[in-house]
């Protein structure tokens, strides 16, 4: 079962990172486009987990994570 994709920036710091990036850097585009392709995947990615136990980490933000760490 995966679990939900929410954000916990207001957990660890006091400055959001919608804040930390310039308004016109690249990343935001990035990210439009990956949040885009993720989303007509997440019915995928729901078929590959079961329906009851403990929630997983979302896949979309795993993924997410991934290629932030490429670039």
């Amino acid at each position: 079962m995966p679990g939900g994709d929410t954000e916990t920036s207001s957990l660890f710091s006091y400055v959001s990172c919608e804040a930390r990036v310039p308004t016109h850097h690249p990343m935001r585009i990035i990210r439009a486009i990956v949040d885009e392709a993720l989303g007509v995947l997440s019915e995928k990615f729901d078929g590959l987990y079961a329906t009851q136990g403990r929630p997983s980490i979302p896949p979309e933000k795993l993924l997410r994570a991934l290629l932030l760490q490429a670039f």
